[in-house]
């Protein structure tokens, strides 16, 4: 699971930018970490979004 979460991270947040300050790094995970959390389907929960299935 934790693979996944570091595949999927690396792949659309630190290969996709070129980043210009530590800063910068922290708004776009940030930014990420909340589609992630909130808006992305999760196999786990059967394709939902974790804020969908914690609304059941």
């Amino acid at each position: 699971m934790i693979k996944r979460y570091n595949r999927t991270y690396r792949t659309e947040v630190l290969n996709a930018y070129v980043f210009e300050s530590l800063e910068q790094v922290r708004e776009i995970s940030a930014e990420w970490l909340q589609s992630y959390n909130e808006e992305r389907p999760h196999d786990a929960l059967a394709g939902l979004p974790p804020a969908m299935d914690r609304a059941k």
